[in-house]
């Protein structure tokens, strides 16, 4: 007598010789929904603003409706420089716009008189609306330049960082008459003109006599610079603790990216205060009465913000900050 074990056995058997050669039809996997794309965004764009001031320039903002619905209560603002006075504040546009279909709306912005020198003005416009994308506002914005930056970043030295031992006179790094010492310096192989190597970058220490301008304090120069990289890399110290601010890279094709950086104070804070990473420190410095401090290290730092890779870079505008001290900057893979 079989046991009941077995039995159930041979009936398995069974069952799996009576279906032997059939094709068995198992259902079909839930399809997996595709992603729906994202509706394309509402486009905002600003005409040339003619920067010849003083004057009265006329502007028109274009707002297109790119989304799938119709769009309706649109409602367009904009905006120039601060204290650039503009009518009106907001255009109200009446009806609704197709998919497709643009709508413009005309201001007059005070331009004031033109400043010498390298400028960058921002404008901005802000749609807001129903329907259309479905996200019911939209911006857009525009730069534009007047004059040209300065050819190169030694074009832009405005201070004296390092005076020989023997005439510290002319020294104004920190603005109390304090400098590097060139001799000190040198002992570290900060040299004229002397190659430095930091966070990637081959910079150049600033080829100039002892005593004369020899970097930059950060004012919010434009500066050309020419070269591709992740990142762009500056060399510099600061003045006080608060030596940060943000460094703009403009590309070949018109865009930017800005970034954030810091340097320590050429002494007393942390080395890697700000993100920084020391590069030389030096023994002592120069003061107006000559060479002491001994035993206190005055340094120097790198720094560097990112950069897209795929872009050239024209030119840099550097923190309107006057406490950082720059003394050379380039790009690095």
């Amino acid at each position: 007598m079989l046991r009941s074990a077995q039995r159930t056995a041979l009936r398995s058997l069974a069952v799996a010789v009576a279906t032997a050669g059939a094709t068995v039809l198992a259902p079909a996997p839930a399809a997996v929904a595709a992603a729906e794309a994202p509706a394309a965004a509402t486009e905002v764009s600003i005409s040339t603003v003619d920067l010849e001031g003083p004057a009265i320039s006329t502007v028109k903002v274009t707002v297109k409706n790119a989304g799938p619905q119709r769009l309706r209560s649109l409602k367009i603002a904009f905006s120039g420089p601060t204290g650039w006075a503009v009518q009106p504040s907001v255009h109200s546009v009446g009806g609704s716009l197709a998919a497709g279909r643009s709508a413009d709306a005309t201001f007059r912005i005070q331009v004031p008189e033109k400043r010498p020198g390298f400028v960058i003005r921002t404008f901005g416009a802000t749609a807001t609306y129903q329907g259309g994308d479905g996200r019911g506002t939209a911006t857009g914005t525009r730069t534009e330049r007047s004059g040209s930056p300065l050819a190169s970043l030694a074009a832009a030295y405005n201070n004296v960082a390092v005076t020989d031992e023997s005439a510290t006179g002319p020294g104004d790094y920190d603005g109390e008459g304090n400098s590097f010492s060139a001799q000190k310096l040198a002992a570290v192989g900060l040299t004229r003109g002397a190659k430095v190597e930091a966070l990637g970058a081959e910079l150049t220490w600033p080829d100039v006599a002892a005593g004369t301008e020899d970097n930059v304090a950060s004012a919010g120069q434009a500066v050309k610079l020419s070269g591709k990289g992740s990142k762009l890399v500056l060399l510099g110290s600061g003045v006080t603790s608060g030596a940060t601010g943000n460094v703009t890279a403009y590309y070949t094709d018109g865009t930017a990216d800005t970034g954030t950086f810091g340097f320590p104070n050429w002494s007393f804070d942390p080395a890697d205060a700000h993100g920084a990473t020391l590069v030389k420190s030096t023994d002592g410095r120069n003061r107006p009465d000559g060479y002491g401090n001994a035993t206190v290290q005055y340094r120097v730092f790198a720094h560097s913000i990112a950069l897209d890779p795929a872009k050239t870079v024209e030119f840099v505008v550097l923190p309107a900050n006057a406490n950082i001290h720059i003394f050379d900057m380039a790009t690095a893979p």
